[in-house]
């Protein structure tokens, strides 16, 4: 592993400095598709008609290649961060969308009369009652969103140094040195891995009414080991 840390000069950045630079192209365009994504998805609940072609534009924007779309926005933006950053918040929309979207929707009818009985209007209902209620769904539309965006980084390295981490994969060919390669790929999995765990974490910060893993797996085992005689009382 020699020279596993030592990072080439024509990348103008330390090993810890890549690693920032990775999380900001990363994160800052799934935080972006967050805010694009609350409004759109609750038009979509409003209004059931808008989702389906809402779906299918997000859909045909995450299939076309981020490589055509850089080609694009090279004229408009350049060879920077931002021509990286705007195709990954892009398809972040087709993960967070339809999480946000069947969130709110699971929402009971009975929480929603009672909000208005209340007098909450529309939005106030939506940021203070739907949203709180629909984390987990949005927590879990945002760790696939965070993990794609973390991995799709790397691909910025076709156009001018741009990805992160993914450029020491380019540096790796470029100087026959295959340990830069290994150290891209594990520190890219590392930090995928980590933000996933702080979501988790997030998630069970704000949802703590919701049953933990091993606690909900304890009482089935319980209930099995009740004597024949217990059972027949019971019935």
């Amino acid at each position: 592993m020699n020279g596993f840390f030592d990072i080439p000069s024509d990348l103008d950045n330390t090993y810890f400095g890549l690693i920032g630079l990775h999380l900001r192209e990363a994160l800052l365009p799934v935080l972006a598709g967050l805010l694009a994504a609350l409004p759109v998805a609750q038009l979509c609940v409003r209004f059931r008609w808008l989702y389906p072609p809402v779906l299918g534009v997000t859909t045909v924007f995450y299939a076309i290649p981020s490589l055509a779309v850089f080609v694009v926005l090279i004229d408009y933006t350049g060879q920077t961060e931002l021509t990286v950053m705007i195709p990954l918040a892009v398809y972040s929309l087709v993960v967070l969308v339809p999480a946000i979207v069947d969130g709110v929707r699971s929402v009971p009818e009975e929480t929603l009369a009672a909000s208005t009985a209340m007098g909450f209007g529309p939005v106030r209902r939506y940021l203070q009652v739907q949203l709180p209620i629909a984390v987990p769904a949005i927590l879990a539309g945002l760790r696939v969103a965070v993990s794609a965006s973390i991995s799709l980084v790397s691909v910025g390295a076709l156009i001018g140094n741009q990805g992160a981490l993914g450029n020491l994969l380019a540096d790796a060919q470029k100087y026959g040195r295959p340990e830069l390669a290994v150290n891209s790929v594990l520190t890219t999995a590392v930090l995928a891995i980590l933000c996933d765990a702080v979501l988790v974490l997030l998630r069970n910060l704000l949802t703590p009414w919701m049953p933990r893993g091993r606690s909900g797996g304890r009482r089935p085992k319980k209930a099995a080991a009740l004597p024949e005689s217990q059972e027949a009382g019971a019935r």
